[in-house]
């Protein structure tokens, strides 16, 4: 079996309402118009929600921003296994582990940051984790922000509600 090249012709010349575009330009501005007009008419009809007054609510397997969970003494919960860190496809976990204060637990994290901007939001760093120190149950989207900077949450920003 070969592959040949099949060659498609272009047309030689446009007429002169093909290049002035202004037919296609009256096509458009047509149906903005008629757009405008049909809603201005039949307002009931526009779904709109007034966002920071009316929050949308949101479905109960909604996977939101992350968060850490603490300890009863106000530690984070996690005890630095790096299993979110493995199971994240998108590698957008960095844990850095340390002692522990705790005499109980072996290590504790000494960083823990997720840059939201690779993050994928699809949850397996929370099925991943042994203690459940993790969540994605705050139902809320990340926030918007400037800066790349600012969209990387350290623990501290994790373990706040």
């Amino acid at each position: 079996m070969t592959i040949g090249i099949k060659k498609v012709g272009r047309p030689e010349t446009l007429t002169f309402s093909e290049r002035v575009y202004l037919l296609e330009i009256l096509k458009g501005l047509g149906v903005t118009i008629g757009h405008f007009f049909r809603n201005a008419r039949h307002q009931e009809k526009i779904w709109t929600m007034e966002y920071p007054e009316v929050r949308r609510t949101m479905p109960e397997r909604f996977r939101g921003r992350h968060r850490l969970m603490k300890r009863d003494d106000g530690n984070p919960r996690c005890v630095a296994c790096y299993c979110c860190q493995t199971a994240c496809p998108a590698r957008c976990i960095t844990i850095v582990a340390g002692d522990a204060k705790d005499p109980a637990a072996e290590k504790a994290p000494v960083s823990f940051d997720i840059d939201m901007l690779r993050c994928i939001f699809c949850g397996q760093c929370v099925e991943a984790c042994p203690v459940d120190a993790i969540r994605m149950d705050t139902g809320w989207f990340t926030p918007p922000d400037n800066s790349r900077e600012s969209l990387v949450f350290s623990i501290d920003r994790l373990l706040e509600k």
